[in-house]
């Protein structure tokens, strides 16, 4: 068996449209395209949000609001039960850390955030850039050495 002998066989080739072969295929001449305009002429594309002359639509709805999106940064977020697979006793879980354990921490601009699902069994040493109230609860009731970090700018 050769390469170009393999056949898809889940889906049937849909036969393309023949256009442009005469009256009785009834899409000859025009080729279903109508007469004359923007539409009959080939290298057309619709441009969305174009509404002939009428004002389009965006246009119309009013400008409101700010929305915080363009200058969110993403945070890497970890939750405890992963720290508590990942790290043994006594290590310090921090920036560098995360990155040699193969973490894709680099991705995140807004820095690392632990988060509380899961139990941590371990004593170790965090130093995160935040951490949410609950995983802060279950540090503090561990005896988690948690220390707040600045993020670099």
């Amino acid at each position: 068996m050769k390469l170009f002998e393999l056949k898809n066989t889940s889906c049937k080739m849909k036969a393309p449209k023949r256009v442009g072969r005469g009256p009785g295929s009834k899409k000859g001449k025009t080729s279903g395209r109508g007469h004359k305009g923007d539409k009959s002429r080939s290298g057309y594309k619709r441009r969305a949000g174009k509404e002939g002359g009428q004002l389009p639509l965006f246009q119309k709805l009013p400008g409101r609001g700010f929305k915080n999106k363009r200058f969110q940064k993403a945070v890497f977020a970890i939750n405890l039960e992963r720290l508590n697979e990942s790290f043994g006793d006594g290590e310090t879980v921090s920036y560098e850390t995360l990155l040699k354990k193969g973490f894709p921490v680099r991705r995140a601009k807004g820095g690392i955030k632990i988060l509380a699902k899961g139990t941590l069994d371990k004593k170790i040493v965090i130093k995160a850039h935040s951490c949410s109230q609950g995983a802060m609860r279950k540090l503090k009731e561990k005896g988690v050495d948690f220390t707040q970090v600045e993020l670099k700018r």
